[in-house]
């Protein structure tokens, strides 16, 4: 069986609204399981491809300052 993580994740929120995408994100974190971290990890990619170089320097700040 060859599953795509990554695809099913996308196939699961595209079209979604920003509000649709903030209650996904807001119960994966509170959820604290394990299992809801892959996903967050290919919103991140998603994320990260489409923001400019600003953009990302900002994210690496953000991560940097709550990562201290």
């Amino acid at each position: 069986m060859n599953f795509n993580l990554r695809n099913a994740v996308i196939a699961n929120v595209s079209g979604n609204s920003q509000d649709q995408l903030r209650a996904t994100i807001m119960d994966a974190i509170q959820s604290g399981e394990e299992k809801m971290l892959p996903g967050l990890g290919v919103l991140f990619e998603v994320l990260w491809q489409n923001a400019g170089t600003t953009e990302q320097q900002h994210i690496l700040q953000t991560l940097e300052g709550g990562l201290k």
